[in-house]
């Protein structure tokens, strides 16, 4: 298994409520295991009333995914753990 240092985490970039999912009932946007490219939509952080979309700086897959949906997040909290490709 390759270590975890090559994993990358994937931060808030803000305060606010994390979701999995464009909307309820909704797949989510990524699992464990899923392929990513640079620019894909990984989530949804709702900050002020707004939904921002959280976007993969690089392309891998998603390792592990480290909040769960509706979960506050704090600015720079890891969300997920991305083995680059």
């Amino acid at each position: 298994p390759k270590a975890v240092s090559t994993l990358l985490e994937v931060k808030s970039p803000m305060v606010g409520t994390y979701y999995a999912k464009p909307e309820p009932g909704a797949n989510p946007y990524v699992t464990v295991g899923t392929r990513v490219s640079q620019g894909q939509i990984l989530c949804i952080i709702e900050s002020m009333k707004l939904m921002n979309e959280i976007e993969a700086k690089v392309a891998g897959r998603i390792a592990r995914v480290l909040v769960e949906n509706a979960q506050p997040v704090e600015y720079g909290q890891p969300l997920f753990l991305l083995e680059p490709r």
